[in-house]
C-alpha cells in the first residue's frame, strides 16, 4: 500500500530456474540470520530433515523501521553495511492510519510519511541506485500516489530513472454505502459502521497473532 522504487519482484527467469531445480520433494526454505532473510533451496531427505544446498541463493533483506517514529540511523547502517538486496520499511500501525487521513483531510496531498521520503530516501537516494537496492515499504499509507509523486520529485532532483510502484486497493470509502455494519475482532459480534466514518481501509497481507490482523 505504498509508493516505493523498484518493487520487490522474482524476475520470471529466477523462478522459473527455482522450479525448475526442485521437484516434489524439494521446498524452498528461509532461514533467518539476524536482521537478514536468507532464502535457499533446501531438500527433504527421508528422516524428513532439511539443508540448503551450496548453490543456493541468498537474498539479504534488512529492515529499517518498525513503525512511524522509529530511529532514523537503521537506513544508513544497512545501506552502506548491509551489503542488501532489498530494504524494507514499515510505518503503519491502526492508529498511524487515523493520524495519516486526519493529515489528508487538512491537505489533500498528504495522507503519506513524510519521513520515508525526506529522511530514508532523499539523502540517499544515489548510493541506493548505485548499490542496486529495491526499496519496499507501505509508507503511502491513505494517499499512495501522492508518496510516489513525492518520490519521483526526489529521484527527478538527484538526476536519476529510477521505477515508482504503487500498491493500491485498500481504500473501501467508494463502497461505503454498501455496508451497513462490521464484523468486529472479538469473535463474531457486529456493529453498524458510525456515521461520521472518515476512511475504510482493507488489510492487504498481515501478520497473524490469535486471530487479529496486525499489520498492514
Amino acid at each position: 500500500m505504498s509508493g516505493f522504487p523498484r518493487f520487490l519482484r522474482l524476475s520470471r527467469s529466477a523462478s522459473e530456474r527455482l522450479w525448475r531445480r526442485g521437484s516434489a520433494e524439494k521446498c524452498v526454505s528461509l532461514c533467518f540470520r539476524a536482521n537478514f532473510l536468507r532464502l535457499g533451496l533446501a531438500h527433504q531427505n527421508s528422516r524428513g530433515g532439511s539443508r540448503c544446498y551450496s548453490s543456493c541463493k541468498t537474498v539479504r533483506i534488512g529492515c529499517a523501521s518498525g513503525f512511524w517514529g522509529d530511529t532514523t540511523t537503521s537506513a544508513p547502517q544497512l545501506i552502506y553495511s548491509g551489503n542488501l538486496d532489498f530494504l524494507v520499511f514499515d510505518y503503519l500501525s491502526e492508529i498511524t492510519m487515523s493520524l495519516l487521513t486526519a493529515a489528508r483531510t487538512k491537505m489533500p496531498n498528504l495522507g503519506y510519511a513524510p519521513d520515508f521520503v525526506q529522511v530514508a530516501l532523499a539523502p540517499y537516494i544515489n548510493d541506493i541506485h548505485r548499490k542496486g537496492i529495491r526499496v519496499v515499504s507501505n509508507a503511502g499509507g491513505v494517499n499512495p500516489l501522492a508518496c510516489a509523486e513525492a518520490i519521483q520529485e526526489v529521484i527527478k532532483k538527484a538526476g536519476l530513472e529510477l521505477k515508482v510502484a504503487v500498491v493500491t486497493g485498500d481504500d473501501l470509502m467508494s463502497i461505503r454505502s454498501l455496508l451497513s455494519e462490521v464484523k468486529m475482532a472479538d469473535g463474531g459480534s457486529r456493529q453498524p459502521l458510525p456515521k461520521t466514518l472518515h476512511s475504510m481501509n482493507a488489510y492487504l497481507g498481515y501478520e497473524h497473532s490469535d486471530q487479529t490482523a496486525t499489520r498492514q
